[in-house]
């Protein structure tokens, strides 16, 4: 299939892109359109306007914040190698898609699209980071724990664009660890795990078996166990509820030695 007909804006500033998202009820941003075009294709999506932001240039920024934490602008590719100076990120991107779709996928487009088996928004959950997202009247923050509502869903209003994502540093002596069960390299996550060790909290964190990544407040001498009674997957053809169950109990477990391991 092809797209339906659409207008296409390619504005060379922020204003002017976020002008454009005003003006629209239902504009969609292209930045690397990994996600987006073949939905496009599909016509899954028929927007009256695409806005292409590839010629906004204060977006392709990698920066240090105020705080110790990197930001990331809305163009930054996932493959930049810039990126592995954050050790969650340098963690996590290798899992994501492949080698071709992280040269145009972006960070911030995987964490706006919020796909439940996306491995982006899980990390940025995991290290207690923010979305900075703007529009013609003006920039908010939004915490990563109140950003995703569902499946596809986040808390950006119609006319906002994810402008930077902003990612906190592990502290000194803290430990990370990220494990993910995909039938191959590259596929969509049956699930995945992310823990945090920081002294004695530890925060894990699950995505693909349940409608957004959700932290869990898990046992650390039975981490698995603790984290099954706190989930519940919906069965696939790729397994039942409890098959799923059953990955969660087995990742947690790893993901938590490994984090505690690193933390030593």
């Amino acid at each position: 299939m092809k797209p339906t007909q659409f207008d296409y804006v390619r504005p060379d500033s922020l204003d002017e892109a976020l002008s454009a998202l005003a003006e629209t009820d239902d504009a969609k941003v292209l930045a690397g359109g990994q996600s987006l075009v073949p939905a496009l294709n599909m016509r899954l999506l028929r927007p009256s306007t695409l806005v292409d932001i590839n010629r906004v240039p204060e977006l392709d920024n990698v920066t240090r914040g105020s705080t110790s934490s990197l930001v990331v602008g809305a163009r930054v590719r996932q493959s930049d190698p810039r990126l592995n100076a954050h050790l969650v990120l340098a963690a996590v991107l290798p899992h994501v898609g492949h080698t071709v779709t992280r040269n145009r996928g972006t960070v911030c487009g995987s964490i706006a699209h919020a796909d439940t088996a996306a491995e982006l928004p899980l990390a940025l959950l995991a290290c207690d980071g923010t979305a900075v997202v703007a529009s013609a009247r003006g920039r908010r923050e939004i915490s990563a724990e109140e950003l995703f509502l569902g499946p596809y869903t986040t808390a950006l209003a119609r006319d906002e664009l994810l402008v930077e994502s902003v990612w906190p540093e592990l502290r000194e002596g803290d430990g990370f660890a990220f494990e993910e069960f995909a039938q191959r390299g590259g596929d969509y996550a049956l699930c995945m795990v992310a823990a945090r060790v920081r002294g004695t909290e530890l925060r894990v964190v699950v995505g693909a078996v349940a409608p957004v990544p959700t932290v869990l407040t898990v046992d650390a001498d039975s981490p698995g166990e603790s984290a099954v009674a706190q989930v519940e997957p919906w069965g696939s053809v790729h397994g039942s509820p409890e098959y799923f169950r059953q990955l969660v109990r087995v990742l947690v477990d790893r993901t938590v030695v490994r984090a505690k391991e690193q933390a030593a």
